[in-house]
């Protein structure tokens, strides 16, 4: 049976949805489809191959189950990253052993991730990306209550003198406990709350995407690429917990993802009055839920029958599930954030010229992962204004984060993005109904409580797959570089490398810069110890320099039209505009001169010069 030019049009129009999936917007379950012939068969798979076989792309709406689903799969892998960052945080804002506050802390940063993640998915890039905390804000957050007026007191002291306490002209140090941790939460909001503007102005006022122009493949490539492969550190400690365990977990996922991915699981509805059988993508779909959770299963049973060490310095004991049960216990029921919880923000020069490097490092790795997510939900490259208007709304929602307290900011989330590609399903829909979930549960203290037993080995097992489709994804880029161009060949080695060594080194060597003033040395130290910059910094510059042609450098390939040419996504460049307003920005000339709307008119980065 031979296609005719309609028929394949109509494949064109539908995207990426295979038949057997049934109707993509979702209103009722997928249907079975019988009988479909090897031509046809082979047809499909033509059309869809290059849009890397999605089974839901950036505007498709999956039904309202399998959104709540596939939400709660996107909330389970950000578990980790994000309550991470509360954890690391503990013991340096001095409630190492308060887990009241911890759960308070763990409550606001979900709830406010939730309503950045709406934010980003409805007016920012529009892309499905999950906003999180960042690990790019930790270490200056870190180099901050590092100073000798932030450290914690001493409790034995603080026990046998109180007198001392009362006479210290270290207020924030004595009192009240509460008042020992707020008030340096307190500085850290500030300090987030200043630097974010910079955020707002750089997406706003269009100087993201005047850089934008400038930035192409070789500079793309190796800061997608060093945020996988600088994670490798965390995922090796994790896993090392118990290799056996970040093993299994390994292995279930490669299991559902990739070898039971073609296997459809016959499933019953009830549709127009009577019960229909239709085969269903399970396991392609909940790949990294069913692996993660069946790791989490085979950790819960071991534990139970004491098949793991009790002691906490033996091999293993970490792979037990009852390690965090005290948190769950003592995490309340509800727990509702709100602006200004901890106090009004304090603001020093200090502390924001360091958090303005967490900032630009932010900022560099979420246009990176903008490119990876278009990639991996079957959209176009990002245009100008979208990019714009994405790092303006980051910066409008570290701002949130530093109002509700989070002690961190917000940013994209790169193994929420790695999970699109795993799962094949790109739906806006599915991060915004993520988003709702998580500021639900993020009122519902004892919920979030119960994924701290998670045991480490088991999401080391996750990062190692995760983290390394990150990598992955980086490397794609290179499909439009002339590979066999020795240019190209030493920017890209270069830049990679010396995103792994410099970063190394700097860390092995505290200390070592000293320019005479501390807020230099601070933010000297927090820009290259960031991977992602280095490696996109070398590569941006480097490509820019260098003498070559567009074709070598992958330029011209790497315009929304020719890359169009070649691999028609599933939506064209309109899933990027906002919804509802576009024809008001078109009817009116002024809103041309604002960088951050659709309306814009330049010369954008993907848009091809003649």
């Amino acid at each position: 049976m031979r296609l005719t030019k309609e028929e394949k049009v109509e494949l064109k129009e539908q995207g990426t949805v295979n038949p057997a999936f049934g109707d993509k917007d979702g209103d009722g379950p997928p249907q079975l489809t019988v009988d479909i012939e090897e031509p046809l068969a082979e047809a499909l798979e033509e059309a869809v191959d290059k849009s890397a076989d999605l089974v839901y792309s950036l505007n498709d709406r999956p039904p309202w189950y399998l959104c709540i689903l596939l939400g709660f799969q996107h909330y389970i892998l950000a578990f980790g990253g994000i309550i991470a960052v509360p954890l690391i945080l503990a013991e340096p804002l001095c409630i190492k052993d308060n887990n009241v506050a911890k759960s308070q802390l763990i409550s606001t940063i979900f709830f406010v991730s939730g309503l950045c993640t709406l934010l980003q998915t409805a007016v920012g890039t529009r892309l499905p990306i999950l906003q999180g905390g960042t690990f790019s804000f930790i270490t200056p957050t870190l180099a901050i209550l590092a100073l000798p007026k932030w450290q914690c007191p001493d409790p034995e002291a603080s026990a046998t003198s109180s007198t001392q306490l009362q006479n210290s002209t270290s207020s924030p140090r004595s009192g009240d406990p509460d008042e020992v941790w707020m008030s340096r939460m307190r500085e850290i909001q500030g300090a987030i709350l200043v630097a974010s503007l910079l955020q707002i102005v750089l997406g706003f006022s269009g100087l993201v995407g005047l850089v934008l122009k400038y930035i192409g493949p070789l500079a793309i490539a190796p800061t997608i690429n060093l945020i996988g492969l600088s994670l490798f550190i965390e995922a090796g400690k994790k896993s090392g917990g118990h290799w056996g365990i970040a093993a299994l977990t390994v292995c279930l996922i490669l299991l559902f993802s990739q070898y039971l991915s073609k296997v459809n699981v016959p499933m019953i509805a009830y549709k127009d009055k009577k019960w229909k059988v239709f085969q269903y993508p399970l396991f392609k779909l909940f790949s990294a839920l069913f692996g993660m959770c069946g790791a989490w299963l085979v950790c819960f049973l071991l534990t139970a029958f004491d098949v793991f060490p009790a002691k906490a310095d033996q091999y293993g004991y970490s792979a037990r599930t009852d390690i965090s049960l005290d948190a769950v216990k003592n995490s309340p029921w509800f727990h509702v954030p709100y602006p200004g919880q901890w106090g009004v923000p304090t603001v020093s020069v200090s502390s924001v010229l360091g958090m303005t490097a967490g900032v630009l490092a932010s900022t560099m790795e979420s246009i990176g992962d903008y490119y990876a997510c278009a990639r991996l939900c079957g959209a176009p490259p990002p245009p100008t204004h979208a990019i714009n208007r994405g790092i303006a709304v980051e910066g409008i929602g570290c701002i949130l984060a530093a109002l509700w307290g989070t002690g961190n900011g917000t940013t994209s989330y790169s193994q929420n993005i790695a999970a699109l590609g795993i799962t094949k399903v790109g739906s806006r829909l599915v991060l915004q109904t993520t988003g709702v979930l998580m500021i639900v549960l993020g009122i519902f203290g004892k919920f979030g409580a119960v994924f701290i037993t998670i045991p480490d080995p088991v999401i080391g097992g996750m990062f190692l797959v995760m983290f390394g489709m990150i990598a992955a994804v980086g490397i794609s880029n290179l499909q439009y570089v002339d590979l066999n161009s020795s240019r190209n060949l030493l920017i890209l080695g270069f830049s990679t490398f010396s995103g792994l060594v410099l970063p190394t080194w700097f860390h092995s060597n505290p200390g070592t810069i000293d320019t005479g003033v501390k807020e230099l040395d601070q933010v000297i130290v927090v820009l290259f110890t960031t991977h992602m910059f280095i490696g996109g910094f070398f590569g941006f510059i480097l490509d820019n320099t260098i003498p070559g042609t567009d074709k070598e450098r992958g330029i011209k390939s790497w315009q929304v039209e020719e890359v169009q040419q070649g691999s028609q996504p599933p939506c064209d460049e309109s899933c990027y505009d906002i919804p509802y307003l576009n024809s008001v920005f078109k009817r009116f000339r002024c809103f041309q001169y604002l960088p951050f709307l659709p309306s814009y008119k330049t010369t954008q980065h993907g848009t091809s010069q003649s």
